[in-house]
């Protein structure tokens, strides 16, 4: 029974980590199209025009406008783009096919919360349809349920897909069976979800509204959400909490000129590309949801991971110290342009627990001072190119004072993590007892994902030790069929930045941004 229990408990954690990475492909579509939108939101502010007198040309600015208004597409759309991330991250068989069974299922729930407000004699006037969380989604008038409702949809699709892409039915209906089922199927559930939903939806909102203030704090809230966030990250529920705050209620509802928006992103979507820095919207909106945004990433991307990868180098043995170098750098560079933090936090996350309690702590406690310094850098990521986007190019900024108080960071990081390093003689990159190969950090730097494949499997126990193989952002995520055969010394001869067992059976193999061609190559090299 117990044995029972723990398998119960580790497929539901597990659901949870698959559901947390399905929502990075839709975050990955928004984050360098909402570059290419904040660069053409800044080019098309009259200020802008007046410090650069070139962009006063008819024809550019209709350039500009024109992929502004092509851009803004995707954005008015995000519940769409997660239905189909989620039906793609979550479905294990016949992918494609939930997929399209989330776009039937996302119309019909459109159409029926509808029909339910028409039903119900709550379908609002157009002009006031905004106030009581209503609006046009795909020319339909209906409940704004927002991302929830694309992630909802995309899950039923998934189970779906899952549960019935071999369905087989009476001959009469044969042609109806299989694949085909599933978005039938899904179009025939998503009906009564429609009716549901809306009476759900008002006890979840009074719900979440009630608990927000936790988050939303306007002294402590940002502090408190980026301790949250970075200690859900060995758990890979982080994006989770993410997307809690930036779509739902929980991050709070806005009305901006008379136009309601539920969420952080939907409001500094409105704010930044549509009314611009010289609205009155932004310095009244701007400093605080901003800094659960880039503000907030750019503290952790462009200072603290620095400064920790420095300390890890001043403090690496002289025998490894040119192999350290490759590896520090490279993980830094990972999240200083990629955003990806991952690589480096796991290389002293489970030989020193102790101090990813105190990074997270001082996550949050050296964020607090966003609050009052009216940092208004937009958008979701954290990268230098965002800082010279959204915060060089953009007026209202206080860009400077985010340096200033990066530079606090730096400092702060850097000392911490060096001291602790050497009082507790913590084993990070260039530290090791051995003497590093150098030819394992060459073999990502030179691409060469074949061996890297070949190295892998080998040191996981073989072919037939390898269960199944799956990955996220940064890490491998394989399940074994006995860990006990994993070789840990000669798996980092494969070029991984470190590995973990969450749980029994299972590995995280940590390759950073290379990691999706690694997988492809284990992949081929499985197949054989």
């Amino acid at each position: 029974m117990k044995t029972k229990k723990r398998k119960q408990k580790g497929g539901w954690k597990t659901g949870i980590q698959t559901f947390g990475r399905s929502l990075l492909l839709p975050i990955a579509v928004l984050a360098p199209i909402g570059m290419l939108m904040g660069i053409c939101g800044a080019l098309s502010q009259q200020y802008m025009i007046e410090k650069l007198p070139f962009l006063d040309h008819a024809v550019l600015q209709s350039i500009i406008v024109s992929l502004q208004t092509v851009t803004s597409m995707i954005f008015n759309n995000i519940p769409l783009l997660f239905a189909m991330g989620v039906a793609y991250g979550m479905s294990k068989n016949e992918k494609g096919i939930a997929v399209f069974a989330s776009v039937v299922s996302y119309l019909t729930l459109n159409v029926t919360m509808g029909t339910y407000l028409k039903l119900t004699g709550t379908l609002a006037d157009p002009e006031t349809m905004s106030q009581v969380g209503q609006g046009m989604v795909l020319g339909i008038q209906t409940l704004k349920i927002e991302a929830a409702g694309g992630i909802i949809c995309g899950l039923l699709a998934a189970k779906t897909a899952d549960r019935f892409y071999k369905v087989e039915l009476p001959l009469a209906f044969a042609f109806f069976g299989g694949k085909k089922s599933v978005p039938i199927l899904s179009f025939i559930l998503s009906i009564p979800l429609g009716f549901v939903i809306p009476v759900v939806w008002g006890i979840l909102t009074r719900l979440l509204i009630s608990v927000s203030f936790i988050f939303m704090n306007d002294y402590v809230g940002h502090g408190i959400y980026w301790i949250m966030h970075r200690a859900l990250i060995p758990f890979g529920l982080h994006h989770v909490l993410a997307s809690i705050v930036r779509f739902t209620e929980a991050g709070g509802t806005y009305m901006i000129h008379g136009q309601q928006y539920v969420g952080i992103l939907p409001a500094v979507n409105e704010i930044l590309f549509n009314l611009g820095p010289s609205d009155p919207a932004w310095a009244e909106w701007m400093p605080k949801l901003t800094s659960y945004l880039a503000s907030g990433q750019m503290l952790n991307t462009l200072f603290r991971v620095p400064a920790i990868g420095l300390a890890m180098y001043r403090t690496s043995f002289a025998k490894n110290r040119k192999v350290a170098k490759g590896v520090i750098l490279t993980v830094v560079l990972t999240a200083f342009l990629g955003n990806i933090t991952e690589p480096l936090e796991f290389s002293f996350l489970f030989i020193a627990p102790q101090l990813f309690v105190i990074y997270c702590l001082l996550c949050g406690l050296l964020s607090l001072p966003l609050g009052f310094l009216n940092i208004s850098i937009g958008y979701i990521r954290g990268t230098i190119f965002d800082f010279g986007i959204f915060g060089m190019l953009y007026d209202h900024t206080n860009w400077i004072n985010l340096v200033l108080l990066g530079a606090v960071n730096f400092a702060v990081f850097y000392v911490v993590f060096k001291w602790a390093i050497e009082r507790f003689d913590l084993e990070t990159p260039g530290r090791e007892k051995f003497e590093v190969s150098e030819s394992a950090s060459m073999l990502l730097k030179e691409k060469r994902y074949p061996e890297i494949a070949a190295i892998a499997v080998e040191q996981l126990g073989g072919k037939s030790n390898i269960v199944k193989v799956e990955n996220c952002i940064s890490r491998l995520r394989v399940d074994l069929a006995d860990q006990e055969k994993v070789n840990q010394e000669c798996l980092k001869d494969s070029g991984c930045a470190g590995f973990f067992f969450p749980q029994k059976n299972h590995i995280h193999v940590v390759f950073g941004p290379h990691v999706e061609f690694v997988r492809n190559a284990l992949d081929e090299l499985m197949k054989k």
